[in-house]
């Protein structure tokens, strides 16, 4: 068990429907990291943009996937983000968390944004995959599920010290953005990341990036801003377990079933 983890946050503009541009702009960015990291956070389909053009989705071990567990290799590093996924059954926005030995974990973003038409056009998860990596238990999931405090909830039977948000969260509703990762760790009293993209996409709609550590208490350790950059943050398991025993908040949260519609 790691008791620091280095987190690296990827903030950057995405070339719009264009995953050989965006895959290569990305590893270039990687390769530029001062020091080696123990996670790498890419934002929301990291390969596209946030399109509903099916056409670029993939199946599974195809270009993007390859890609990323070429990344974990070489950085030795576990890689974290969504693309649009290709299946039998439909298409899917997943989340992929992918391990330097080329085994991976992935989730479907629970809730589609619809005000996007996105629910349309790909398929809900219906259950949450907690990743445990380096003797921490991470939850990663994507962009508007961030809305959505009980899917995102910390449950004791099975804790996540570190939630993870990959999204394209556009530049309008920032404030919302900024507000919900500050609540989400505060109520989760765990360790919260929010990495999001900046530039303009397809469809016009503008991103100011505004990637965010926030640490158990719902304070920003490490924010971005709106400028193109990869940042590398520790963050302490020491730390959050001394506040969990001070402030044991959690002891008291309400048992409950989530019901999938």
């Amino acid at each position: 068990m790691k008791d620091e983890l280095a987190v690296a946050l990827i903030q950057t503009d995405l070339y719009w429907e264009d995953t050989t541009a965006n895959l290569s702009s990305l590893e270039e960015k990687i390769a530029q990291l001062e020091k080696a990291v123990d996670i790498i956070v890419l934002p929301e389909m990291f390969n596209s943009g946030f399109t509903m053009n099916t056409s670029i989705a993939e199946p599974v071990n195809l270009t993007t996937t390859r890609w990323l567990k070429q990344i974990a290799a070489q950085t030795d590093a576990l890689i974290v983000g969504s693309f649009a996924v290709k299946e039998a059954s439909g298409y899917f926005n997943r989340l992929f968390a992918v391990f330097p030995d080329g085994t991976f974990l992935n989730y479907d973003k629970r809730h589609l944004f619809r005000m996007g038409q996105e629910h349309e056009i790909y398929s809900a998860g219906t259950s949450r995959t907690l990743i445990s990596w380096r003797g921490w238990n991470i939850l990663g999931l994507v962009c508007y599920d961030l809305r959505f405090p009980v899917w995102s909830r910390n449950i004791n039977s099975d804790p996540f010290d570190l939630l993870i948000y990959v999204a394209n969260w556009p530049a309008r509703r920032a404030h919302a953005w900024n507000v919900l990762l500050q609540a989400r760790a505060i109520e989760n009293q765990s360790y919260v990341i929010g990495v999001n993209r900046i530039g303009e996409d397809g469809n016009g709609l503008t991103y100011q990036g505004d990637s965010v550590v926030n640490d158990f208490l719902g304070e920003p350790i490490c924010a971005l801003g709106s400028a193109e950059q990869s940042k590398i943050v520790n963050l302490s398991k020491k730390s959050l377990e001394i506040y969990r025993q001070d402030f044991p908040a959690y002891l008291d949260a309400d048992a409950f079933q989530i019901v999938i519609q």
